[in-house]
C-alpha cells in the first residue's frame, strides 16, 4: 500500500450535516422500542458536516476510472461513450416515473417505444421478431436455448440433445446450453482462428439441437465460411444461434439473419451505448426468425388494428416469463434514443468506424507485439499476444497491463480468448478519436521497449497507483472488505482496514 494520509476519519465532536425539525411526538426510549437484543452497544456514528461528506465522496470518486475520463480498450466489452441525450430521455417523467403495474392504457407511449425498438432491432439483424425481456447477454443466450429446446420438443424431435460450440466461444455459451439440459460438444478453431469446417461436419448429427457461434468471433475475425456453416447445421436438422456480443462490428453493414442465423441476442448496454460495468445495468434483447417467434417470452408487446399497444399473454407455445414485468425498460429507452439519433446512415457509420479504429491499432502495434492470427484485417477488436515478450524476458500480458496503469490508461482484456497465449484483447470502439488512439498506441510501444530494456519495471508495476500489485489469488480467495476502526476513547483514533 502506498503511503497516504488516512481520509476516512473525518469525525469531529459537535459537527452536524443536517438540522432536523423539533420532534413533534413524545420521545420514546430506544430500548423500549427495539429491545435490548437488537441494539449494539458500540456503534460510534461519525459527526461530520455536509461539506465534509461532499468532499469525502468527491475525493473517492476521483479514484475511479470511467469512460468520461479516458479510453476503455477492453476487448469484447464494447465500452463506448454514452451520449448524454440518452440519459436525458431516460429521465423524462413519462418514462422514469412509470409504475410496472399501472394500466396498459396509461402507458401507451412506453409500449410504443418498446414495440418500435423491437422492430428496429429485428431490422438491424435481419430477423422477424424481438423481445427485450432478458436482462443481460447471458440471459439472452439462456432464452435462445430455451426456445430452441421448445422448438425441437414441439416437433417431437426429442433426440436433439447436443449443442455444438467452438473453443473460442464466450464462457457463458456452454454454461447457457448446459443450464437448459443440453450436452455441450466443443470443436476446435482452425489455424486462421475461425470455425474448422471438418470438425463441424464430424460434430453434427441426429442429436444436434443447435450451433452457438459468435460472429465476428472472439479473436476479432469474421467467419468467412458462415453461409456454409449455417447450411451444414440446417441440413443436420439443427438451428444456429448468434452470440451478438460483437454486433458493433456489423451495424448497418451485414445482418446475421441474412447469413442463416435463426436467433441471436443483442447487448443493448454495449452495442447501443447504455452505461454498463460492475454487473449492470443491461439488456440482452433476443431476435428470432419466424420459426421461433411462437416461443418468445410473454407478455409480447403488440399493436392492434386500431393503433393501440397491448401486452399479449395469449401465446400457448411461449416458454413463459423470464423477467419480472418487462425487462430493464429504461435501458430500452436509451437504446431507442441512440438509434433514432443516428438514423440508418449513422448506425452504419458506427460499424465502419469501429472497424477502422481497430485496424489502425492493429497496424501500428503489429511490429511490437505478436498478432494472434495473421488475417489481412480484423473486425472491431484486435487480439495481440505478449508471447514474444514472455519468451524474451519473462514479461506476461498481466505485466504489460499493470504497467499501463502507471500511465493512467485502463488495461485491455487479458488472457481471453483462451486459445491465444498471453492474450491482450483491444477494442477501441468507434467513439475514440485518432488522437486518443495515438496516445494509447505510443504508450503501448513505450511499454514494449521497457519490456526489452527494463523488464523489472513491468514485473513490479504499477508504481503510481494507490494500491500496488496485489496477490490476486489471495484477494479472490480471502477477500475482506470490512472497515474497522479502533476507538480508544476518541472518535478519531487509529484506523485499521482488514482488506
Amino acid at each position: 500500500m502506498n503511503s497516504e494520509p488516512l481520509i476516512f476519519e473525518k469525525s469531529r465532536a459537535g459537527r452536524i450535516g443536517a438540522n432536523l425539525p423539533q420532534c413533534d411526538v413524545p420521545e420514546q426510549d430506544i430500548v423500549e422500542l427495539l429491545g435490548g437484543d437488537n441494539l449494539r452497544s458500540m456503534l460510534p456514528l461519525p459527526e461530520v458536516s455536509e461539506l465534509d461528506v461532499v468532499r469525502h465522496f468527491t475525493h473517492l470518486s476521483h479514484r475511479n476510472y470511467s469512460i468520461d475520463e479516458g479510453l476503455y480498450p477492453l476487448g469484447s466489452c464494447t465500452m463506448k461513450y454514452n451520449p448524454r441525450i440518452n440519459e436525458k430521455t431516460a429521465s423524462l417523467p413519462g418514462f422514469a416515473a412509470l409504475h410496472p403495474l399501472q394500466p396498459v392504457e396509461t402507458a401507451q407511449g412506453a409500449l410504443q417505444l418498446v414495440y418500435e425498438l423491437q422492430g428496429m432491432l429485428a431490422s438491424i439483424c435481419g430477423m422477424d421478431a424481438t423481445t427485450i425481456q432478458p436482462s443481460a447477454g447471458a440471459h439472452g443466450e439462456l432464452l435462445a436455448m430455451m426456445m430452441i429446446r421448445a422448438y425441437h420438443r414441439d416437433r417431437g424431435d426429442t433426440a436433439r440433445t447436443t449443442v455444438v460450440i467452438p473453443d473460442s466461444a464466450h464462457g457463458t455459451n456452454p454454461a447457457s446450453a448446459a443450464t437448459c439440459g443440453f450436452r455441450v460438444k466443443s470443436i476446435p478453431s482452425n489455424q486462421k482462428g475461425c470455425t474448422d469446417l471438418n470438425a463441424l461436419r464430424n460434430a453434427l448429427g441426429p442429436d444436434t439441437a443447435a450451433l452457438m457461434l459468435t460472429n465476428p468471433n472472439t479473436v476479432g475475425l469474421f467467419e468467412s465460411d458462415i453461409l456454409e456453416i449455417c447450411s451444414l447445421v440446417h441440413e443436420a436438422g439443427g438451428l444456429v444461434y448468434c452470440d451478438g456480443a460483437n454486433m458493433n462490428a456489423m451495424l448497418g453493414i451485414t445482418r446475421p439473419g441474412d447469413m442463416g442465423f435463426d436467433v441471436m441476442h443483442f447487448n443493448l448496454h454495449k452495442t447501443f451505448s447504455t452505461p454498463h460495468g460492475g454487473g449492470g445495468p443491461g439488456c440482452g434483447a433476443v431476435s428470432v426468425k419466424k420459426c421461433l417467434e411462437p416461443y418468445l417470452p410473454i407478455p409480447v408487446v403488440t399493436r392492434s388494428d386500431e393503433g393501440t399497444y397491448l401486452l399479449d399473454e395469449n401465446r400457448p407455445c411461449s416458454i413463459g416469463r423470464i423477467h419480472s414485468f418487462y425487462g430493464a425498460f429504461l435501458i430500452a429507452v436509451r437504446a431507442y434514443t441512440y438509434i433514432r439519433t443516428l438514423g440508418a446512415s449513422g448506425v452504419r457509420a458506427v460499424g465502419e468506424n469501429a472497424l477502422l479504429n481497430a485496424n489502425y491499432v492493429r497496424a501500428r502495434l503489429s511490429k511490437a507485439y505478436d498478432i494472434a492470427y495473421n488475417s489481412p484485417v480484423c473486425m472491431h477488436e484486435v487480439v495481440l499476444s505478449a508471447a514474444r515478450q514472455k519468451q524474451a524476458n519473462g514479461i506476461r500480458a498481466l505485466d504489460i497491463s499493470k504497467r499501463l496503469m502507471d500511465y493512467g490508461v485502463h488495461p485491455p482484456t487479458n488472457y481471453f480468448p483462451l486459445i491465444v497465449p498471453e492474450a491482450l484483447m483491444i477494442e477501441p470502439t468507434e467513439t475514440e478519436s485518432k488522437q486518443t488512439l495515438d496516445e494509447f498506441i505510443d504508450i503501448m510501444l513505450k511499454i514494449a521497449k521497457e519490456a526489452a530494456e527494463e523488464p523489472e519495471l513491468l514485473r513490479t508495476a504499477p508504481h503510481s497507483t494507490l494500491v500496488s500489485r496485489l496477490d490476486e489469488t489471495m484477494a479472490v480467495k480471502n477477500l475482506d472488505l470490512r472497515y474497522e476502526a479502533l476507538f480508544a476513547g476518541s472518535p478519531h483514533s487509529t484506523v485499521e482496514s482488514s482488506s
